[in-house]
């Protein structure tokens, strides 16, 4: 779908039973090019019925946090102590958000449930994402400001050093999610990362489990491993790096043999389906019908911009695993998609399709 019939899409979410002049003036534009929009929708099936029904879709229900990112990039190596001449570029981010923004492009139904302060920055993330999944469940807090998270990057676009503000995701609470029962029953999967308190992802960790729902983990940083339940049984896929496995497994990752371990204790936890990340060392991955592989990096990568890199992985994988992929293709489609946004300057890469990453798997082969 291009963007004006996901806009219909969108206000069709929301409300069923606008009428066309409705929709047409709430999207700025005639109401017989709305009604040729409209036609094209039905007969593709995308809605159905009075008062323009949506068809059932299976939603990607992405849970978890959505940011302002701010990041400097220094000119000259960092000095401490002193002034840094620096870039400053301005986009929206959240490992939740970025997730749910690579599913959308890759053309999947998206849902992303969050917290958000009502302010200038939330207003940013709506223009950026709101045509790319649904943002209608989100719940604002006139008592908080929207998250944000800050980075220095070197010349070489390595990270030195990330500030983040995240109080408002105390907010994502189990109430909250008793709250959006009814929209995570019916999910293709539910993806959460671990911006959210340990007790709503134990909640919803439980709540997949009941209705038979792919539940998967992300990690947001080595101190957010606190978040994670205390038994991982009934999660479908874990996906960390290095520095979170070893705070995980409270062991060091220092050689290759340390890493497959590593991968052997996630998988000993209960979960069907673990990748451990190293950047450019590959990833190493194990699930209940495989022994642990390991999978290179890409190779020949010209590194732009090292932030969204993971959530492109997570992203791409998972894209696989929706479309029924062979599990290593799975991986593979990963590696790519996290390869080809290390060469953009954005969080999201914006050339991302269904087709475009279709391409660059079987250019990889």
């Amino acid at each position: 779908m291009n963007a004006k019939e996901l806009a219909v899409i969108e206000l069709l979410r929301k409300n069923p039973f606008l009428t066309q002049q409705e929709m047409a003036d709430a999207l700025q534009m005639s109401r017989p090019a709305l009604a040729n929009l409209i036609s094209g929708l039905m007969k593709a099936g995308k809605i159905t019925g009075r008062a323009y029904i949506l068809a059932d879709e299976k939603e990607v229900v992405c849970i978890g946090g959505a940011n302002v990112d701010r990041k400097y990039h220094l000119k000259e190596k960092a000095q401490l102590g002193t002034s840094n001449p620096a870039n400053l570029t301005v986009s929206v981010g959240g490992v939740a958000r970025n997730i749910a923004e690579n599913l959308g492009r890759l053309s999947h139904p998206v849902r992303l449930l969050t917290v958000a302060g009502n302010d200038a920055d939330w207003e940013a993330i709506v223009q950026s994402s709101s045509m790319h999944m649904s943002i209608s469940d989100v719940n604002m807090m006139n008592s908080y400001s929207t998250g944000s998270y800050s980075a220095v990057l070197n010349p070489d676009g390595e990270l030195i050093v990330a500030m983040a503000n995240m109080d408002v995701y105390e907010k994502l609470s189990v109430e909250y999610m008793k709250e959006k029962e009814r929209i995570m029953m019916n999910a293709a999967a539910i993806i959460i990362d671990l911006n959210c308190p340990k007790e709503t992802v134990e909640y919803v960790k439980s709540f997949s489990q009941r209705y038979s729902i792919p539940f998967v983990i992300i990690p947001v940083s080595s101190p957010k491993m606190s978040h994670l339940p205390d038994h991982l049984t009934g999660v479908t896929w874990f996906i960390c790096n290095r520095d979170e496995a070893e705070v995980y497994t409270n062991k060091p990752i220092k050689t290759d043999e340390d890493w497959r371990n590593a991968v052997k204790s996630i998988m000993d936890c209960g979960v069907e389906n673990v990748i451990v990340t190293a950047g450019s060392k590959g990833a190493m991955a194990a699930s209940k019908n495989s022994e642990v592989i390991h999978f290179p990096a890409v190779e020949g990568v010209s590194v732009e911009d090292v932030t969204g890199a993971g959530d492109a992985f997570v992203s791409g994988v998972l894209h696989g695993y929706l479309l029924n992929m062979d599990w290593q293709q799975s991986i593979k489609a990963g590696l790519v998609n996290a390869a080809k946004t290390l060469e953009s300057n954005d969080t999201v890469r914006q050339d991302l399709t269904a087709e475009q990453l279709e391409k660059e798997l079987e250019a990889l082969q």
